[in-house]
């Protein structure tokens, strides 16, 4: 390695000995030093702009699980600093590793608060990401490795979340610090453990329990969960996911029973809501997993919830019989290596689960898809047999295309799903597809994204032409913002205002635009869909494809909870259970039957 000429070179040696090999930036003058030390050290991807380099960092981190290397973002001082931010929220919001280095002016350039601002761009980016990093360091002198590494790795454990570190301009050009050479990463501090009593109790529970469900989150890790081989198979207790757990669990696994979530299948929505125990596992139960009508959760059954964070554990939503503060691989390791009980013993249940499904199909009757467009439950529900059998596929963050995407994708055993739904930003889905596709070079990344979310990072289709990544864009063309169209139909009867191009919102011609940056294109047709010879062959191509795919504007998306507007102004939200349109009374009666023989007020 060649020795460190300044502070710069000694500071990205010291990253590269950490894990880090991928840099996305966006170049600028106050991080010039620090892009002249990278471009030898790391692969260096220019982004167009700063928020899509920080969003396909979260992405890169996630889709890799054999930790053979780490990306981190680079961005300038000032306005690369606020252009980053909202991916920066997005990665504390998820529990994301993400490491973002800032560039800033000189140090003698500093404002310290006394005005406004001093050097040009200056910005304090510290105090801007404090409330969403696990560490944020201001470095205007250099500082020793310790400092920077212990900032760094902070980010990776217990739960894992972002890192900014901001360096002055002369400090990135120093003279390098004597006797820092770069040394082994010190292992990762113990990370609690449920205790063994804990999980006997949980075991013993499970033994008691006649309609109980393991709820798998995006805490518990894919590999934990291949680990376990054959064994939730032969236990025989039904598993759910968490829409961050998507993938721990494949839709053709023998106890896999659906995601329930406010926006979730209606089946494992009103399932869960049934059951007598529910062992939740790395999984913070959040407004979207228990619904908004959080104290109406589980209404009849007990809930275990393991996680690493206490503060989620005691936040007082929902209700929690046995909250467990520990490490969630493990803890469903030996939950699994316990004495579980006889298999046959929820039978029945396995049985109910099984024609509650079966009656309550993914695509409800009612939605209703105009002539000539391209009913997306339908397309969803084939994506993950069409793509590859280790395809990543990414839903976008909000709306339709996301909604559809999580309650219809019916995901493989090697496929992955990432998605950031806690921020539910528009505009995540092509910068964090980027960052999967650079950190799988050639592996088949699909994206499913609306013509609305689409627009906002539309220019990392730069990125994609120049990468030349294999990255399959579905385009779900419905004029706009469908959700806010359909927000303002129902609570505002119809006054639209910037929802779509008659409302003023200015969208492109895709073809033109994937014309523009050479990206081959195609448009799905209604009644060929994915079986089209065309759009199977620019899936199997190497390289990028835009597909444009015509969605209805007035398009329905059901089941869904409603909610509604008070006197007072407040909103009134269902239960998990109640999804709307209602169902006919006499399957309702069939597919709540254990609600209704336990507490049938629940179901009024």
């Amino acid at each position: 390695m060649t020795p460190p000429g300044k502070y710069g070179d000694q500071l990205i040696d010291w990253l590269v000995g950490a894990g880090y090999t991928h840099c996305f930036f966006v170049a600028g003058g106050n991080i010039m030093h620090l892009l002249d030390s990278v471009r030898t050290r790391m692969v260096c991807v220019p982004f167009v702009h700063e928020v899509a380099a920080a969003i396909a960092v979260e992405y890169f981190n996630a889709s890799r699980d054999d930790g053979s290397g780490r990306a981190l973002a680079l961005v300038t001082a000032g306005p690369g600093i606020t252009n980053a931010l909202t991916g920066i929220a997005g990665a504390w919001q998820e529990s994301r590793e993400l490491l973002v280095l800032g560039g800033q002016v000189k140090s003698s350039d500093l404002s310290r608060g006394a005005v406004r601002q001093r050097g040009i761009q200056e910005i304090d980016g510290v105090e801007l990401v404090r409330s969403i990093t696990k560490r944020a360091l201001q470095v205007e002198r250099p500082v020793a490795r310790e400092k920077i590494l212990d900032a760094v790795l902070s980010g990776r454990t217990p739960r894992q979340g972002p890192v900014f570190i901001e360096l002055c301009l002369d400090a990135q050009a120093a003279p390098p610090l004597p006797d820092q050479e770069p040394v082994a990463i010190p292992d990762a501090a113990t990370v609690a453990q449920v205790s063994s009593a804990d999980v006997k109790q949980v075991s013993a529970w499970l033994q008691e329990s006649e309609r109980p469900v393991i709820l798998v989150g995006g805490g518990v890790s894919r590999g934990a969960v291949r680990a376990l081989g054959d064994r939730p198979a032969a236990a025989g207790i039904p598993i759910m996911t968490t829409w961050n757990g998507t993938d721990r669990v494949p839709t053709e696994h023998p106890m896999y029973c659906g995601r329930p979530n406010t926006w979730g299948q209606r089946a494992p929505n009103i399932l869960i809501q049934q059951a007598d125990l529910v062992v939740a596992v790395g999984t913070r139960l959040g407004l979207q997993q228990t619904g908004f009508a959080w104290e109406q959760f589980l209404p009849v059954g007990r809930l275990v919830q393991v996680d690493i964070d206490a503060a989620e554990l005691h936040k007082g939503h929902p209700r929690v019989d046995l909250a467990l503060c520990g490490e969630a691989d493990s803890f469903l390791a030996r939950l699994y290596a316990s004495h579980l009980g006889d298999p046959d013993q929820w039978k029945a249940w396995r049985d109910f689960i099984a024609s509650v499904r079966a009656e309550l199909p993914l695509n409800d009757a009612l939605n209703l898809t105009a002539p000539g467009y391209v009913k997306p439950y339908e397309l969803a529900m084939r994506m993950c047999d069409v793509a590859e059998p280790n395809a990543i596929v990414l839903p976008c963050s909000s709306g339709g295309a996301a909604s559809v995407s999580m309650q219809a994708y019916q995901l493989r055993a090697e496929q992955k799903l990432i998605g950031d739904k806690s921020l539910a930003s528009m505009g995540y889905g092509l910068s964090g597809a980027i960052g999967a596709a650079l950190a799988n070079p050639g592996r088949q990344v699909i994206l499913s994204e609306g013509d609305g979310g689409f627009a906002q990072n539309l220019q990392e289709l730069g990125t994609v032409a120049a990468t030349g990544i294999r990255l399959k864009i579905f385009v779900m063309v419905n004029n706009g913002y469908a959700s806010i169209r359909m927000t303002q139909r129902n609570y505002f009867k119809g006054a639209w205002i910037g929802c779509d191009a008659q409302t003023g919102l200015g969208l492109p011609n895709w073809e033109q635009l994937a014309s523009a940056y050479k990206i081959p294109y195609a448009l799905l047709d209604a009644e060929c869909g994915l079986d089209a010879v065309y759009v199977r062959s620019l899936l199997n191509a190497d390289g990028p494809a835009l597909i444009e795919v015509p969605i209805d504007p007035e398009q329905t998306y059901y089941p869904k909870i409603s909610s509604a507007v008070q006197p007072d102004g407040s909103m009134r939200s269902n239960p998990l259970h109640r999804m709307s349109p209602d169902l006919p009374a006499e399957v309702e009666e069939r597919v709540l039957a254990h609600l209704r023989a336990v507490a049938p007020q629940v179901c009024d």
